[in-house]
């Protein structure tokens, strides 16, 4: 029986190794079906992490996480979990190839992944003017004119954090009504440096070898096409958290999550359920950036060393 199986290898599973070896648990073990790094090796530039000065690819920022994190004798199984679930005083990781292992505790650091839209282009230019979040991104778009759609409160929520440094912000919705809280939408609607377009729909988004140069729109009650020459466009349609190792065979979830399916967590990454904890963005209120992610990683591993030393 394994110690602390950590699910995830991204900053907040890699972080949480790293600092329960540090700690003293002998036994973890890091399941990750590819190799460790998570969603952000797809960022094509990180300049947002504390201490890192250099402009760096998700890729090459994680490269230096693994051999830091494996350092301190974490192991990595390259394996895909199935399934989570509980049985008296320990879990039971049950894995697609059909193999078992015990573990005393676990991290689940499983991410989640933006929803995607399958407009023409999305996939072209991702990473390379189609982004999905504000806070990376923004500041490349500074004094420039950039698209945000989506209705809902992230959508208008970081639609106004873009007017802090951009110059102009489409807001394109296919509906007139939004999901948002009525006074965020009131807030945005009194920012003049947003442009509401609705009812709209994209139709394209437009580029070439550099990147997105603009965004084909078209009002789904008039017919009418507008083409918008921005260099950027934001997509916030939703996102899907990767919870689905707590589903039971019954249907049920191991432990508590919210209407979203994000997992319930208190400030120290606890679950309702005693030795299970959560950390990154798939607990509740995640904000979805590395440092945060890796600082959540911390508190989980310190949470379950507490967990493993009082049930010696």
């Amino acid at each position: 029986m394994i110690d602390l199986a950590i699910i995830g290898g991204g900053p907040a599973g890699l972080s949480a190794g790293l600092y329960a070896t540090r700690g003293g648990v002998k036994n973890v073990v890091l399941f990750e079906k590819g190799m460790p790094g998570g969603q952000i090796t797809g960022s094509s530039e990180i300049e947002n992490y504390p201490g890192v000065k250099e402009i760096l690819s998700g890729l090459d920022f994680m490269q230096p996480w693994q051999e830091q994190c494996f350092r301190f004798g974490l192991k990595h199984e390259m394996t895909q979990v199935e399934r989570i679930e509980k049985k008296d005083n320990y879990f039971v990781i049950k894995q697609n190839d059909g193999r078992e292992v015990q573990a005393k505790s676990v991290i689940l650091a499983t991410g989640g992944r933006p929803k995607k839209t399958g407009i023409k282009g999305e996939d072209v230019f991702w990473g390379k003017g189609v982004s999905t979040c504000a806070t990376c991104d923004g500041f490349f778009y500074k004094n420039k004119e950039v698209v945000v759609l989506g209705g809902g409160d992230t959508a208008l929520e970081e639609a106004i954090y873009l007017t802090k440094m951009c110059k102009k912000v489409y807001l394109i919705h296919r509906r007139d009504a939004f999901r948002a809280a009525p006074v965020t939408v009131e807030h945005a609607k009194n920012n003049e440096k947003i442009e509401f377009l609705t009812p709209y729909v994209v139709d394209e988004i437009l580029g070439d070898n550099m990147g997105v140069t603009g965004v084909m729109v078209k009002n789904i009650e008039t017919g009418e096409a507008r083409k918008l020459d921005v260099p950027g466009i934001f997509i916030f349609v939703g996102y899907e958290v990767n919870n689905q190792v707590l589903k039971q065979e019954d249907g049920s979830m191991l432990c508590e999550v919210d209407e979203f399916g994000s997992i319930v967590v208190d400030l120290s990454m606890k679950t309702n359920v005693a030795g299970l904890f959560a950390a990154g963005d798939l607990r509740i209120q995640a904000p979805k950036q590395v440092v945060c992610a890796a600082g959540d990683g911390a508190t989980a591993a310190l949470q379950a060393i507490a967990y493993l030393d009082s049930h010696k």
